[in-house]
């Protein structure tokens, strides 16, 4: 049996997390993800073969991990309950991941996205498409026909809340869960 590597995937791409949230997309290098690692360049072009493939890996987990819940409100929820349970998810799994978060808060095309291989751009498309479609889907539950509605009751407020917390450095208050599922729920009643 083999030893078990030191610097697998996940402890990569954890360090390139940090570096994003400290330095932006463009701290991301894999010379830098190295170094913060304390593993040889080898060690991390032996799993991303280039920065696109790294920066699509760091893209994709993150999104994927935070989807997970966000998908989870949206699908499994009764319906009225939906709304407010996805955009109550945005700021505590924020809450919970600020540097993951961090990560989000600037978009797939500032990691390069276009420059990703084939396979990683698919994968996005499809989990973008998973969410786009589980938001029809609650629109179709809800007998309504405007999705934008509560895209900005599940994504758009959620995130505003969130983003100017961390933007000012502060740490997003335990609160901001009831209040951005109030206003969800505020936002699709009032039509």
């Amino acid at each position: 049996m083999g030893r078990p590597s030191r610097h697998d995937a996940d402890h990569l791409l954890d360090v390139a997390v940090a570096l994003a949230a400290a330095g932006g997309p463009g701290a991301v290098t894999a010379v830098a993800v190295a170094r913060e690692a304390g593993a040889p360049s080898g060690s991390v072009y032996h799993r991303f073969p280039g920065r696109s493939a790294l920066l699509a890996a760091l893209w994709l987990r993150t999104v994927e991990r935070f989807q997970e819940g966000f998908l989870a409100a949206l699908e499994t929820m009764p319906a009225t309950e939906a709304a407010p349970t996805a955009a109550r998810h945005v700021v505590a799994w924020s809450r919970a991941h600020p540097r993951e978060c961090g990560v989000l808060l600037y978009g797939a095309a500032d990691f390069g996205e276009r420059h990703w291989p084939a396979e990683a751009q698919e994968r996005l498309e499809r989990a973008n498409g998973r969410v786009a479609g589980a938001l029809r889907a609650l629109a179709g539950r809800l007998g309504r026909d405007d999705v934008e509605r509560i895209v900005i009751a599940t994504v758009d407020l959620p995130y505003a809340v969130v983003r100017r917390h961390l933007v000012s450095g502060r740490a997003i208050p335990e609160s901001a869960e009831s209040t951005v599922a109030d206003c969800a729920v505020a936002l699709l009643e009032a039509s």
